[in-house]
């Protein structure tokens, strides 16, 4: 199964399975978190380096929300690099394979970076009329917008500013607590070959366009294209609506976009010999 995997796609899953067991002996032996260091901050961030827009695309979540280790998004990532990218690489040659890959995976980081500047913007805005105006109410809302997810002792802070609206106590708290909302979505890095890999399951499903893949959920056939157009269509809806907050949808639909930028330069035709 493994003997006929071609030599950029070979050293890719290398590559970032190396990186993900290095950041989980680090993180467990001595606390240090790979993600600091390698992950895509905003370049508002303390935390970003130019070089993280490469690094960041070798990296990927080890830990989940509960403590435990996360392995689903490398192995996501992996089984598509590998069913998929194989192909491709051994239909273009290992050069242009891997010029594709990171090209798609550049794209992917500066769509992510241009929303998320898009967001820093419009929070920016909420904090400073927050700030200028402050009261129970604003900060209700500045809450409700920009915080992930539910934190009680937010909301019985509030509601005990509000029995006493005027309290400098109560307004120099509500500040620190709105720059502490500012930081957490300032400082969160985006990590993952998922970019690069939207791009090549775009790249297989514009090349290949008739190939049918078996789904898992649910188990039935559907020809490449269709499966790319419903990827794509579901990266908006969530992008666009908010849900799985956690997950970098625009991300995904940059390494969509500028995948669709290469072929087209390239001139790639569909065939549907594989």
């Amino acid at each position: 199964m493994f003997g006929n995997i071609p030599p950029v796609v070979k050293n890719l899953l290398i590559l970032n399975i190396g990186v993900f067991a290095l950041s989980l002996v680090l993180y467990y032996s001595i606390n240090l978190d790979l993600t600091d260091y390698l992950g895509l901050f905003f370049f508002k961030s303390e935390y970003f380096r130019p070089y993280e827009y490469v690094t960041y695309m070798f990296m990927h979540s080890f830990v989940s929300p509960s403590g435990g280790i996360e392995i689903f998004h490398l192995l996501f990532n992996m089984f598509a690099l590998y069913m998929f990218g194989r192909i491709l690489e051994q239909a273009w040659g290992p050069t242009r394979f891997f010029v594709y890959y990171i090209i798609t995976g550049l794209g992917a980081a500066i769509t992510h970076t241009f929303v998320q500047w898009i967001q820093y913007s419009e929070m920016h805005q909420a904090l400073l009329l927050f700030q200028n105006n402050p009261n129970p109410e604003s900060f209700e809302l500045f809450v409700k917008g920009y915080l992930p997810q539910s934190y009680k002792h937010l909301f019985e802070f509030i509601d005990q500013w509000t029995k006493m609206p005027n309290s400098t106590q109560f307004i120099e708290q509500a500040n620190v607590y709105a720059d502490q909302i500012f930081n957490l979505h300032l400082n969160v890095p985006v990590v993952g070959a998922s970019g690069a890999v939207f791009g090549i399951l775009l790249a297989f499903g514009m090349m290949f366009p008739n190939a049918r893949l078996m789904l898992l959920f649910p188990p039935i056939p559907l020809k490449a294209k269709y499966f790319v157009i419903i990827f794509g269509a579901m990266e908006l809806f969530f992008g666009i609506s908010g849900a799985q907050d956690n997950v970098a949808h625009f991300a995904h639909l940059g390494g969509m976009l500028f995948g669709i930028i290469v072929l087209l330069i390239w001139r790639v035709k569909p065939t549907d010999h594989f």
